[in-house]
């Protein structure tokens, strides 16, 4: 029987409802002026986890947190009227714009990240990979962000049946010494592995989840799996 295949949007439902929360968390900041510090969490969530975002007293900073708001939120409204795609087409030039104008600021580096999501959920999947490859270098120095985005490359790659470009990011997480997204990471791989005729590396990548991540979300699922290949 064929495989089917789990897609990041199965995984995390509604991926669109980060959109409307990084809106809201944009507001909040600009409202009262705090320093705001967000656990990480789901793959959408990272997009708002820049280690500490504040309101910035600089004013070219506050006017790119202020246009991203405005991006976001025209984004969301025609969205929901009028779908992915006429959104897409309606807010990518703003967007541009931002990158242009703010590429090196905090806010520009959150515009970028979105803007990928959004190129994604879109289909756009060479326009995401360009953006999160650029993303990569604004999070060098974070390990737990840039495994984030080496994971969004995974996805990109992965869309585009580009399946060896996308064990190559997916194994990055895996050797690294962050263990955020490892386990989903590993999940991804056994996949990969498997759809490239790799079948001991699939089960190994599997089974590392079983006893490595026994807490996973993929852990009863891969359980089931590597049970299946065993009989």
């Amino acid at each position: 029987m064929a495989k089917k295949r789990i897609t990041r949007k199965k995984l995390l439902k509604e991926p669109d409802e980060f959109i409307t929360f990084t809106g809201k968390m944009i507001r909040f900041v600009n409202k009262y002026k705090i320093q705001v510090l967000c656990a990480f969490g789901i793959f959408f969530a990272f997009i708002i986890i820049i280690s500490g975002i504040r309101y910035f007293s600089d004013r070219a900073e506050n006017k790119a947190f202020s246009l991203l708001e405005q991006g976001i939120a025209k984004y969301e409204n025609i969205m929901k009227k009028n779908g992915l795609d006429q959104a897409y087409d309606d807010v990518k030039n703003d967007f541009k714009l931002i990158l242009e104008k703010y590429s090196g600021r905090n806010g520009g580096k959150l515009a970028r990240i979105i803007y990928a999501n959004i190129c994604y959920n879109t289909g756009d999947f060479d326009e995401a990979i360009v953006l999160y490859r650029k993303a990569l270098e604004d999070f060098d120095a974070n390990q737990s962000l840039k495994n984030l985005t080496l994971s969004c490359l995974g996805y990109s790659y992965g869309e585009k049946k580009d399946y060896q470009a996308a064990i190559k990011y997916f194994e990055m997480i895996v050797s690294g010494t962050e263990s955020i997204m490892k386990d989903e990471a590993l999940f991804n791989l056994g996949w990969l592995y498997g759809e490239t005729g790799k079948l001991d590396k699939s089960v190994s990548a599997y089974k590392k989840i079983i006893f490595e991540f026994t807490d996973s979300v993929y852990y009863k699922l891969v359980k089931e799996k590597v049970g299946g290949y065993q009989q």
